[in-house]
């Protein structure tokens, strides 16, 4: 009889194991579906400022075609990006455009006085912030996914809640990596 009650108390604690560590496992993955349409809220943010903005600087630098384009160019293939790599590389092109429009407005005082165009950069501001902070966000739900996933006990478990590991958020932005020049 005790033998029966030992057994059956290790299967219950077996038990209670699996179903912890299964749902900690698709606790995990959630967050990070979660913390992924975060970054999309973000960027869907930025990708509606976009058009009024640019609309601001077109009016003051018209012949800045190129630099419109571009961005144009960038917003659209950040509005149809699905994965995590495409979402990254979009991203990417879109910081780079960005920072292509935003210098041709330092050419021009009188856009850089406008109350428009200075709401619209404020607002653009706030948006690059948030957006920041929830590839942190995600990043970091990827990090714990991932070592659920990779160490013991959960790994065990892992195949089982049809979860593995995921891809971190990265924005390629080569003009990050270059030191900067500094002359005197």
């Amino acid at each position: 009889m005790k033998t029966i009650l030992v057994v059956v108390a290790l299967l219950v604690l077996l038990a209670l194991i699996f179903v912890a560590q299964y749902n900690r496992l698709v606790r995990l993955n959630v967050s990070v579906d979660e913390a992924f349409a975060q970054i999309e809220v973000q960027l869907k943010r930025r990708a509606d400022l976009i058009p009024n903005l640019v609309e601001v600087v077109k009016g003051y630098a018209a012949h800045e075609k190129d630099t419109f384009e571009k961005v144009v160019n960038a917003r659209a293939k950040a509005t149809t990006a699905t994965t995590v790599a495409d979402v990254a590389a979009a991203d990417g092109a879109m910081t780079q455009a960005l920072r292509g429009l935003l210098a041709v407005a330092e050419g021009y005082p009188d856009l850089k006085a406008s109350a428009n165009f200075l709401s619209l950069q404020d607002e653009l501001s706030g948006t690059e912030n948030k957006v920041s902070f929830a590839r942190q966000f995600y990043n970091d739900n990827v990090r714990s996914l991932n070592t659920a996933v990779k160490t013991i006990p959960t790994s065990f478990f892992a195949p089982l809640a049809k979860v593995s590991a995921r891809e971190f958020y990265e924005v390629e932005d080569p003009a990050s990596r270059q030191a900067p020049t500094v002359k005197f």
